[in-house]
């Protein structure tokens, strides 16, 4: 994680410093986000789709992915013909749109892009212009439902649906950037559709008079993967039992909370990195013993990992009464 990134979460006293740059940053979104309201710039989304934006009001990660994974695999289930918009960050692919597909890296469309793809078999598309990208997803792949990963403050695309992924850090010491992590102030919450908690105590971590309603959200651990060959998978627990000397790598927006998680289900870590979100690992980077991770960092190290590599396969686990939302909305709401 980035030193200015470790002070939001500190409340570091020198951050006052950057407070003519946030005021700056509060001006120019302020003025964008009038823009749009006033009509003066246009909002868009494909007549015949609807559109489903996860994201944040905070930068970093916090366990958008999962969430969009999950609710697509939900959608597809229920008959409905979902796809997946991201902007590709990460990846070095300049020509947009961009579907994925099996022979695409992920240091080319992006880690994220190509994890979804991989797990969900459902059409990918990656486009900074996110308008653009729905379009495609829509006339192109036949996508009746479009889910947005990330993308909370991209206007330019109209949404049906609003969802907030919060972790235990919250909005940080509540500031705009760069003083903050925020990208938009705490007001906004009280405009989405749904806050989802990705903690592990949600009494504790609900907000009090927010107005949309708010949801517990758990990482399932599936199975332990072996990075080098897949079909090597053990559960969480007989990982736990059968290696007692294991060093835990994260490129994620909280690898903290992982390596918790695994400590928690008994993993013995005698060691841990955390790399800043979407780190693009070299040979170097990977410890020589035996070594655990997330699914994110590990569809980066497919090719330089050694036999000892495991990545930990985790699922959003989301409560009934979200997927009646979600249901509902999807029937009659109509958002601009």
């Amino acid at each position: 994680m980035k030193a200015i990134e470790k002070a939001w979460y500190s409340f570091r006293w020198w951050l006052f410093f950057l407070w003519p740059l946030m005021v700056l940053f509060s001006l120019i979104s302020g003025i964008r986000r009038y823009l749009f309201a006033a009509g003066f710039k246009t909002s868009t989304k494909p007549a015949h789709a609807k559109v489903i934006v996860v994201g944040n009001i905070s930068v970093g990660g916090n366990g958008k992915t999962p969430v969009v994974v999950d609710i697509a695999e939900y959608l597809q289930k229920q008959g409905w013909q979902p796809g997946i918009l991201s902007r590709g960050y990460g990846g070095s692919h300049r020509t947009f749109p961009h579907q994925v597909s099996a022979k695409d890296s992920a240091a080319v469309v992006g880690d994220e892009p190509h994890l979804m793809a991989g797990r969900t078999g459902l059409p990918v598309v990656i486009d900074p212009q996110r308008a653009r990208g729905a379009a495609f997803l829509a006339d192109q792949c036949g996508c009746d439902v479009i889910i947005c990963d990330d993308g909370l403050q991209h206007y330019a695309l109209a949404r049906d649906m609003e969802i907030v992924v919060m972790d235990e850090r919250r909005y940080g010491n509540g500031y705009l950037m760069p003083m903050g992590p925020l990208r938009e102030g705490i007001w906004r919450l009280d405009t989405v559709d749904a806050i989802l908690h990705n903690v592990s105590c949600f009494k504790e971590a609900r907000l009090l008079g927010v107005v949309p309603p708010q949801y517990p959200m758990s990482l399932t651990h599936e199975c332990v993967v072996n990075v080098a060959d897949p079909s090597k998978q053990l559960s969480l627990e007989a990982f736990s039992g059968q290696f007692h000397s294991v060093h835990g790598i994260a490129g994620i927006g909280n690898p903290g909370r992982f390596f918790r998680q695994l400590k928690d289900h008994g993993v013995s870590l005698t060691d841990t990195t955390g790399f800043a979100d979407h780190y693009q690992y070299s040979a170097a980077d990977i410890p020589p013993q035996t070594v655990i991770m997330t699914e994110k960092d590990a569809v980066k190290l497919v090719g330089i990992a050694h036999q000892d590599c495991w990545y930990v396969k985790a699922s959003a686990g989301l409560p009934a009464a979200f997927y009646r939302q979600l249901d509902n909305t999807l029937r009659t709401k109509k958002r601009k």
